[in-house]
């Protein structure tokens, strides 16, 4: 295959707007020479390509990381981090799309790999924040409470670890109000950016190269051009671009939206009992947490619009709604903002990525993790792709695979 032309390859966007309340360590990370081969190039040097990059170089693969931004300093410090297992499109609603154990066959691989994931922060002590975190999934309105315990049924009887609890029952172990919900264990959370770092300079430490800002422009076979001219070569090519996709490759039924978050200033947390990852089961939805230094995020509010400037006009209005709704939670009179925020965001009809080599083109890979779970499905995408360059394809690839939808 190839590239006529000044085609862009992926698209370009804004990605965030507002004040996210992450630390920026992106200046830790220097940036080394371009070389002119690579043995695998990944473009994208957020949390998706550092775990690629981390996985690849740390099984003695030559890895190259380039980027039009620094690292982290793209999708990445918008992320909320709430590492769960559970996809936006509920279980039960999966079921009746694509069959019940092939829908519990999904959700069982996502688990296993955000698991490998906090074993694997654990083993090499990576520095993210990691904390271990109940899960509480409330009623709403996509499924009420009749739907919820229908859920939590089907969850079980495929070895996913929730639990239903009634109205009462939540209120009395979450100190919130009262509402149906089902706890699910073996989540946790992360600070993202810290997240980024650390396993870039890991997998540095295993020989990978960074390179930035640099924008590569397109693709000729193997050869990523750059637009200020210069070219490299390499054997295998990863697009892990995040929420600016690759139109030649990424089908359009990874839609990009937007969605917004705010935070509390640090030590107000914690606001409820456990400090559970809460989330509802509603469009539009809220989801909240606390950080390690005792924030307060939540968000929600997500909107279909795709551009910058009519999203960002939106941070205000939605960040006063999103307080509203967990002071309502919470059965507080307000909560104080320190920040606020938007994001680009895309979405699949399944919830789940889009994972998987390009169409027609042997050695590009696409690493997509859309949806609401990015960083589990960053760690899906690093397993999944690293597995089946090593020759060892995972047995459920194909169940993310980006042109599943047709």
């Amino acid at each position: 295959m190839s590239a006529a032309g000044p085609i862009g390859l992926t698209e370009h966007r804004d990605l965030r707007g507002g004040t996210p309340c992450w630390t920026d360590q992106a200046t830790l990370i220097h940036a080394d020479p371009l070389p002119d081969r690579a043995g695998i190039a990944i473009v994208g040097a957020g949390v998706v390509g550092a775990m690629l990059a981390d996985r690849l170089a740390s099984a003695g693969r030559d890895v190259l990381l380039l980027d039009r931004r620094p690292p982290a300093h793209g999708s990445t410090a918008a992320s909320t981090a709430l590492v769960m297992w559970a996809a936006d499109v509920p279980l039960t609603q999966l079921a009746e799309r694509v069959g019940e154990d092939e829908a519990a066959r999904r959700w069982r691989r996502v688990r296993q790999a955000m698991r490998d994931l906090a074993a694997h922060i654990d083993a090499t002590g990576l520095d993210c924040s990691r904390i271990d975190r109940p899960e509480l999934y409330l009623a709403g309105t996509l499924l009420d409470a009749d739907a919820l315990r229908a859920e939590a049924d089907l969850r079980q009887r495929h070895g996913l670890p929730s639990t239903f609890l009634d109205a009462d029952a939540v209120a009395e172990r979450f100190g919130i109000a009262p509402r149906a919900g089902l706890v699910s264990d073996g989540c946790y959370e992360v600070d993202p950016v810290r997240l980024t770092i650390a396993l870039l300079r890991r997998a540095r430490e295993h020989g990978a190269r960074i390179h930035f800002p640099c924008d590569v422009a397109a693709l000729d076979g193997t050869t990523l051009l750059l637009d200020d001219g210069r070219r490299v070569v390499a054997d295998e090519v990863i697009l892990a671009s995040g929420y600016e996709r690759a139109p030649w490759f990424v089908p359009p039924a990874f839609a990009i939206g937007s969605s917004f978050a705010i935070a509390t200033a640090p030590g107000i947390a914690p606001l409820w009992r456990d400090d559970a990852m809460i989330w509802e089961a509603s469009s539009p939805y809220l989801y909240a947490r606390a950080t390690a230094d005792g924030r307060v995020i939540a968000g929600g509010e997500d909107e279909d619009v795709d551009d910058a400037r009519r999203r960002d006009a939106l941070i205000g209005a939605k960040a006063g709604t999103i307080a509203g709704k967990l002071a309502g939670l919470l059965g507080q009179d307000d909560i104080a903002i320190d920040c606020a925020w938007s994001a680009a965001f895309a979405s699949s009809p399944d919830g789940l990525p889009g994972i998987g080599r390009a169409t027609n083109h042997p050695h590009l890979w696409l690493a997509g993790a859309y949806g609401g779970n990015g960083v589990s499905f960053a760690a899906l995408a690093a397993e999944i792709v690293a597995g089946a360059l090593a020759g060892e394809p995972d047995p459920d690839g194909a169940c993310f695979d980006p042109y599943r939808f047709g």
